[in-house]
Protein backbone atom coordinates (compact mmCIF):
# COMPACT_ATOMS: atom_id res chain seq x y z
CA UNK A 1 0.00 0.00 0.00
CA UNK A 2 1.37 3.51 -0.50
CA UNK A 3 2.77 5.13 2.38
CA UNK A 4 3.61 8.54 0.84
CA UNK A 5 0.63 8.95 -1.60
CA UNK A 6 -3.21 8.76 -1.71
CA UNK A 7 -5.12 7.33 -4.46
CA UNK A 8 -8.97 8.42 -4.82
CA UNK A 9 -11.51 8.01 -8.02
CA UNK A 10 -14.56 9.56 -8.81
CA UNK A 11 -16.01 8.59 -12.02
CA UNK A 12 -13.36 8.59 -15.06
CA UNK A 13 -10.90 11.01 -12.17
CA UNK A 14 -8.53 10.04 -10.47
CA UNK A 15 -6.99 12.10 -8.06
CA UNK A 16 -3.18 11.19 -6.71
CA UNK A 17 -2.07 13.13 -3.65
CA UNK A 18 1.39 14.12 -2.21
CA UNK A 19 0.41 13.02 1.15
CA UNK A 20 4.13 13.64 3.59
CA UNK A 21 2.04 17.05 5.10
CA UNK A 22 4.17 17.31 8.14
CA UNK A 23 7.10 17.44 5.60
CA UNK A 24 5.81 19.84 3.23
CA UNK A 25 5.47 16.94 0.98
CA UNK A 26 8.89 16.75 0.06
CA UNK A 27 9.82 13.94 -2.09
CA UNK A 28 11.53 10.46 -1.07
CA UNK A 29 12.52 7.89 -3.98
CA UNK A 30 9.53 6.00 -2.58
CA UNK A 31 7.06 8.48 -3.08
CA UNK A 32 8.22 8.97 -6.91
CA UNK A 33 7.58 5.30 -7.59
CA UNK A 34 4.51 5.12 -6.06
CA UNK A 35 3.00 7.97 -8.08
CA UNK A 36 4.14 6.05 -10.86
CA UNK A 37 2.83 3.02 -9.95
CA UNK A 38 -0.91 4.60 -9.25
CA UNK A 39 -0.95 6.48 -12.47
CA UNK A 40 -0.04 3.41 -14.38
CA UNK A 41 -2.88 1.40 -12.49
CA UNK A 42 -5.25 4.34 -13.26
CA UNK A 43 -4.98 3.93 -16.62
CA UNK A 44 -5.28 0.27 -16.74
CA UNK A 45 -8.69 1.19 -15.16
CA UNK A 46 -9.71 2.73 -17.77
CA UNK A 47 -9.41 6.32 -15.86
CA UNK A 48 -9.65 9.34 -18.64
CA UNK A 49 -7.63 12.09 -16.52
CA UNK A 50 -5.62 12.72 -13.38
CA UNK A 51 -5.12 15.05 -10.54
CA UNK A 52 -2.12 15.54 -9.19
CA UNK A 53 -2.19 17.52 -5.87
CA UNK A 54 -0.46 17.55 -2.18
CA UNK A 55 -2.15 17.63 1.49
CA UNK A 56 -1.75 20.22 3.81
CA UNK A 57 -0.10 23.75 3.08
CA UNK A 58 2.83 22.64 0.15
CA UNK A 59 2.25 21.47 -3.10
CA UNK A 60 5.80 19.91 -2.12
CA UNK A 61 8.79 21.21 -0.99
CA UNK A 62 11.35 19.14 -3.18
CA UNK A 63 13.67 16.78 -2.58
CA UNK A 64 13.69 15.57 1.12
CA UNK A 65 17.76 16.26 1.90
CA UNK A 66 17.09 15.81 5.68
CA UNK A 67 15.16 12.57 6.13
CA UNK A 68 16.18 9.01 6.37
CA UNK A 69 20.05 9.84 6.13
CA UNK A 70 19.55 12.93 3.51
CA UNK A 71 20.58 12.34 0.26
CA UNK A 72 22.99 9.94 -1.67
CA UNK A 73 26.29 10.70 -2.65
CA UNK A 74 25.67 10.03 -6.09
CA UNK A 75 22.38 12.35 -6.89
CA UNK A 76 23.56 11.33 -11.05
CA UNK A 77 21.81 7.40 -9.86
CA UNK A 78 19.49 8.50 -7.78
CA UNK A 79 17.75 10.41 -10.58
CA UNK A 80 18.28 7.54 -13.10
CA UNK A 81 16.72 5.64 -10.51
CA UNK A 82 13.63 7.41 -9.49
CA UNK A 83 13.41 11.01 -10.88
CA UNK A 84 13.61 10.81 -14.64
CA UNK A 85 11.88 7.40 -15.07
CA UNK A 86 8.66 9.47 -13.54
CA UNK A 87 9.06 12.43 -15.75
CA UNK A 88 9.05 9.84 -18.83
CA UNK A 89 6.15 8.39 -17.75
CA UNK A 90 4.16 11.03 -17.08
CA UNK A 91 4.67 12.92 -20.16
CA UNK A 92 4.16 9.57 -22.13
CA UNK A 93 0.58 9.19 -20.25
CA UNK A 94 -2.12 8.70 -22.92
CA UNK A 95 -4.28 10.71 -20.65
CA UNK A 96 -4.24 14.42 -19.47
CA UNK A 97 -3.16 15.69 -15.97
CA UNK A 98 -4.38 17.80 -14.07
CA UNK A 99 -2.02 19.59 -11.25
CA UNK A 100 -3.70 21.45 -8.46
CA UNK A 101 -1.09 23.57 -6.44
CA UNK A 102 -2.45 24.17 -3.24
CA UNK A 103 0.81 25.76 -2.00
CA UNK A 104 4.22 26.27 -2.80
CA UNK A 105 6.13 23.75 -5.57
CA UNK A 106 9.69 24.40 -5.17
CA UNK A 107 12.74 22.21 -6.31
CA UNK A 108 11.87 18.80 -8.30
CA UNK A 109 8.12 19.61 -6.77
CA UNK A 110 8.26 22.66 -9.28
CA UNK A 111 8.60 19.33 -12.05
CA UNK A 112 6.26 17.80 -10.44
CA UNK A 113 3.85 20.93 -10.49
CA UNK A 114 4.42 21.55 -14.49
CA UNK A 115 4.09 17.83 -15.06
CA UNK A 116 0.53 18.87 -15.64
CA UNK A 117 -1.24 19.92 -18.66
CA UNK A 118 -3.43 22.57 -17.17
CA UNK A 119 -1.94 23.82 -13.83
CA UNK A 120 -5.16 25.37 -11.51
CA UNK A 121 -2.43 27.44 -8.41
CA UNK A 122 -4.08 28.74 -5.30
CA UNK A 123 -3.57 32.58 -4.72
CA UNK A 124 -1.22 32.37 -2.24
CA UNK A 125 1.18 29.19 -3.95
CA UNK A 126 4.24 29.89 -5.49
CA UNK A 127 7.38 28.58 -7.51
CA UNK A 128 10.59 28.30 -6.72
CA UNK A 129 13.57 26.72 -8.73
CA UNK A 130 15.51 25.99 -5.50
CA UNK A 131 18.24 24.13 -6.73
CA UNK A 132 21.06 27.09 -6.06
CA UNK A 133 20.24 27.61 -2.96
CA UNK A 134 21.92 24.47 -2.23
CA UNK A 135 24.29 24.34 -4.80
CA UNK A 136 22.75 22.28 -7.07
CA UNK A 137 21.64 22.80 -10.84
CA UNK A 138 17.85 22.13 -11.29
CA UNK A 139 16.59 18.60 -12.52
CA UNK A 140 13.58 16.23 -12.77
CA UNK A 141 12.79 18.13 -16.61
CA UNK A 142 12.77 21.40 -14.64
CA UNK A 143 14.89 22.95 -17.02
CA UNK A 144 13.01 21.91 -20.09
CA UNK A 145 9.67 23.09 -18.40
CA UNK A 146 10.78 25.78 -17.92
CA UNK A 147 12.97 27.58 -20.39
CA UNK A 148 10.54 26.12 -23.27
CA UNK A 149 7.89 27.87 -21.11
CA UNK A 150 9.48 31.26 -20.05
CA UNK A 151 12.47 31.72 -22.40
CA UNK A 152 16.17 31.69 -21.58
CA UNK A 153 16.38 34.98 -19.65
CA UNK A 154 13.52 34.78 -17.74
CA UNK A 155 14.84 30.84 -16.87
CA UNK A 156 18.18 31.53 -16.27
CA UNK A 157 16.84 33.94 -13.93
CA UNK A 158 14.79 31.97 -12.19
CA UNK A 159 17.51 29.08 -11.87
CA UNK A 160 20.17 31.47 -11.03
CA UNK A 161 18.53 33.86 -8.63
CA UNK A 162 16.74 31.10 -6.99
CA UNK A 163 13.74 33.35 -6.04
CA UNK A 164 10.24 32.52 -5.54
CA UNK A 165 7.60 33.21 -8.44
CA UNK A 166 4.08 33.93 -6.79
CA UNK A 167 1.60 32.19 -8.45
CA UNK A 168 0.11 35.42 -10.47
CA UNK A 169 3.18 36.43 -11.71
CA UNK A 170 3.62 31.93 -12.82
CA UNK A 171 0.21 32.65 -14.58
CA UNK A 172 1.49 35.97 -16.72
CA UNK A 173 4.82 34.31 -17.28
CA UNK A 174 2.36 31.24 -18.88
CA UNK A 175 3.60 28.83 -16.17
CA UNK A 176 0.57 28.37 -14.32
CA UNK A 177 -2.82 28.26 -16.49
CA UNK A 178 -5.58 29.23 -14.30
CA UNK A 179 -4.70 31.23 -10.27
CA UNK A 180 -7.76 30.67 -7.94
CA UNK A 181 -8.62 31.24 -4.55
CA UNK A 182 -6.78 29.17 -1.89
CA UNK A 183 -9.48 26.75 -0.93
CA UNK A 184 -10.74 26.46 -4.61
CA UNK A 185 -7.75 24.80 -6.11
CA UNK A 186 -8.71 20.99 -5.83
CA UNK A 187 -12.09 21.43 -6.95
CA UNK A 188 -11.61 23.47 -10.00
CA UNK A 189 -8.73 20.70 -10.97
CA UNK A 190 -11.42 18.17 -10.22
CA UNK A 191 -13.98 19.68 -12.39
CA UNK A 192 -11.25 20.21 -15.11
CA UNK A 193 -10.35 16.92 -15.37
CA UNK A 194 -13.88 15.54 -15.07
CA UNK A 195 -14.21 17.87 -18.27
CA UNK A 196 -11.36 16.31 -19.91
CA UNK A 197 -12.49 12.98 -18.70
CA UNK A 198 -15.73 13.17 -20.76
CA UNK A 199 -13.66 14.00 -23.68
CA UNK A 200 -12.37 12.24 -26.70
CA UNK A 201 -9.71 10.75 -24.83
CA UNK A 202 -7.70 9.38 -28.11
CA UNK A 203 -7.45 12.88 -29.38
CA UNK A 204 -6.60 14.30 -25.90
CA UNK A 205 -3.97 11.97 -25.81
CA UNK A 206 -2.45 12.72 -28.98
CA UNK A 207 -2.70 16.63 -28.42
CA UNK A 208 -0.37 15.72 -25.44
CA UNK A 209 2.01 14.15 -27.78
CA UNK A 210 1.77 16.59 -30.71
CA UNK A 211 2.59 19.80 -28.10
CA UNK A 212 5.65 18.00 -27.04
CA UNK A 213 6.64 17.31 -30.46
CA UNK A 214 6.13 20.66 -31.50
CA UNK A 215 8.53 22.11 -28.78
CA UNK A 216 11.33 19.90 -29.99
CA UNK A 217 10.97 19.99 -33.70
CA UNK A 218 10.65 22.21 -37.08
CA UNK A 219 7.38 23.08 -38.69
CA UNK A 220 7.64 20.62 -41.71
CA UNK A 221 8.36 17.79 -38.89
CA UNK A 222 5.45 18.79 -37.00
CA UNK A 223 3.32 19.24 -40.26
CA UNK A 224 4.24 15.45 -40.75
CA UNK A 225 3.14 14.42 -37.06
CA UNK A 226 -0.14 16.48 -36.93
CA UNK A 227 -0.85 14.46 -40.35
CA UNK A 228 -0.18 11.05 -38.77
CA UNK A 229 -1.93 11.42 -36.07
CA UNK A 230 -4.87 13.11 -37.86
CA UNK A 231 -5.23 10.04 -40.02
CA UNK A 232 -5.51 8.04 -36.78
CA UNK A 233 -7.96 10.00 -35.00
CA UNK A 234 -10.30 10.13 -38.17
CA UNK A 235 -10.26 6.60 -37.38
CA UNK A 236 -11.94 6.34 -34.15
CA UNK A 237 -15.33 5.90 -33.13
CA UNK A 238 -15.11 9.15 -31.14
CA UNK A 239 -14.44 11.49 -33.98
CA UNK A 240 -18.06 9.35 -35.94
CA UNK A 241 -19.86 10.23 -33.13
CA UNK A 242 -19.28 14.14 -33.36
CA UNK A 243 -19.87 13.76 -36.69
CA UNK A 244 -23.07 12.04 -36.27
CA UNK A 245 -24.12 14.19 -33.44
CA UNK A 246 -23.30 17.52 -35.73
CA UNK A 247 -25.80 15.73 -38.02
CA UNK A 248 -28.29 15.33 -34.95
CA UNK A 249 -27.60 18.83 -33.74
CA UNK A 250 -26.79 17.65 -30.58
CA UNK A 251 -23.31 17.03 -28.53
CA UNK A 252 -21.14 13.86 -28.68
CA UNK A 253 -21.10 11.65 -26.08
CA UNK A 254 -17.43 10.49 -26.25
CA UNK A 255 -16.56 7.00 -24.79
CA UNK A 256 -12.75 7.40 -25.28
CA UNK A 257 -12.61 4.93 -28.26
Amino acid sequence: MPQSITVTRAGDVTTIALARPDKLNAIIPAMLDEIGAAADAAVAEGVRALVLTGEGRFFCSGADIAGDGGLPEDLGALIDAHYNPLVLKLAALPIPIVTALNGPAAGAGLSLALSGDIVIAAESAYLLLAFVNIGLVPDAGATWLVARSLGRARALEMALLGERLPAAEAKAAGLVTRVVADGEVLATAQAIAAKLAAGPTKAIGAIRRQVAFALDHGLPETLGAERDNQRQMGRTADFREAITAFAEKRKPTFRGA
